[in-house]
Order: C-alpha cells, then structure tokens, then sequence
C-alpha cells in the first residue's frame, strides 16, 4: 500500500473532518516558475497534480480497504471532493460489497449529481435490499437524466411502497411524458402516499408540457440524505 493511502487510511478512520488537511500534505501544491527559469529550462508554464486530485487516487484505493468504516467513509469523501473521476472505481466497488457498502455507494453517486453514474443508479434499482433501491430512485430524479426513465417505470411496479413512492415522484422530476402511462396506473396503487405522488408527478409533467429536450440535474433541489447511520432493509 503506497504511503499516501496509508496515510489517507489513518485520518478516514479517525475523521472525515481532517481530508482537507491530508490532501494539503498528500501533494503540496506547486508553486509556479518563474519566465526566465522556463525558458532556460526549454519547457512550457504548467502545474503539478492538485492536492485534492492526489487525495481522490489515495481515496480510490483506499475504496478497497481491509476496514469497512474505511471503505464507506472513502466513498463518502468521493462525492465531497465532486469527484466524477471516481465513479467507475464506485459502481466496481458496488461488486461484492455488502449492503451497507453499497447504500453508501448508491448515496455518494446522488450526490456527485453526473449523467455519468446514471447507469449504475439503475442497476441498483434492482438491488435486494429495499433501502438501497429507493435511495437509487430518489438520485435519478435528483440527477434528471431521462435515461433513467424506463428503469424508473419498472420501479414504479416495485414491492415496496416505499420505492414505489420515490420512483414516481422521480418521474416527475424528470418529467418526460413516457412516464404518463405508468403514473396513470400508480393513481391506483394500494398505497395512498403512492397514489398523492402520482397525481403530483402527473401534475409536474402535464405543467412542463411534457418533455425536456436535456438533462436538467437538480431541478428540484432537496437536502440529500446523510449516509450516517445507514438502516438497511431486507
């Protein structure tokens, strides 16, 4: 294990607080070169790896720590530090991981809110645990993206009420009219919170004529949901 995971390893398990301070000290920043000493040196102004860019390598690796808290806490800090080049190092540390791993997962891919994870939220809509199924609904509508939206429909069909509830409000969000169809029979679901979202993304729809011709992330910004503590339901 290189010496900046290890490092990234022992603050991620005392506390997040400190990333900032260890991205200072993982790559100082480089200072610029003068004129003169470029052009005697026959190269062009440039500037080293970021801190926070050397930070996001640490964290990736430190995706595959022996320590789950370390594990979770690493995909957390990823979507602090906004960082899309880690997302197909998330969605393979979704394989095999276990469900509290991957609710995390599924949460600091939301937060990162990029086209780019849309693929693996739709994926975990078909996730065997219940919490991480709706917390993947509720990032689609947060993101927009309207490739989500035939994995939402089916969603809206979901034994959980709960997932149910989420995917129809994330049709919504989204509000391509493809959607009207299956939002039209979620008025009869047996679950009233279903059926009140339903005419409400129905609502959002027939008000936004219907479609949107691109993606328009966050179009109805809500907190995102902490990942501390994860309740995972089976």
């Amino acid at each position: 294990m290189s010496p900046a995971a290890v490092f990234v390893r022992t603050l991620l398990k005392s506390s997040a607080i400190f990333l900032g301070t260890a991205a200072i000290f993982l790559h100082p920043s480089l200072e610029w070169r003068s004129t003169a000493q470029l052009r005697s040196a026959g190269t062009s102004v440039g500037a080293q790896q970021s801190g926070s860019e050397g930070a996001v390598d640490a964290l990736i690796v430190a995706l595959k720590d022996s320590d789950a808290g370390v594990r979770r806490q690493a995909a957390h800090a990823l979507a602090q530090l906004n960082s899309r080049r880690a997302v197909p190092a998330l969605a393979a540390a979704m394989k095999g991981a276990d469900a509290e791993m991957r609710a995390t997962i599924v949460s600091a891919l939301g937060e990162l809110g990029d086209a780019s994870v849309v693929p693996v939220l739709r994926d975990a809509l078909k996730d065997e645990s219940v919490a991480i199924r709706a917390r993947a609904a509720a990032a689609l509508g947060e993101i927009g993206d309207r490739e989500a939206v035939d994995a939402l429909i089916a969603a809206a069909k979901d034994k959980s009420a709960d997932v149910r509830r989420r995917a129809v409000a994330a049709l919504g969000e989204i509000g391509d009219s493809r959607a009207l169809d299956a939002l039209a029979q979620a008025l009869k679901d047996e679950d009233a919170s279903v059926r009140r979202g339903a005419a409400a993304a129905i609502a959002e729809i027939g008000g936004g004529a219907g479609t949107h011709p691109h993606p328009h992330p966050h179009p109805h910004p809500r907190p995102v949901v902490s990942v501390h503590p994860v309740v995972v339901v089976r």
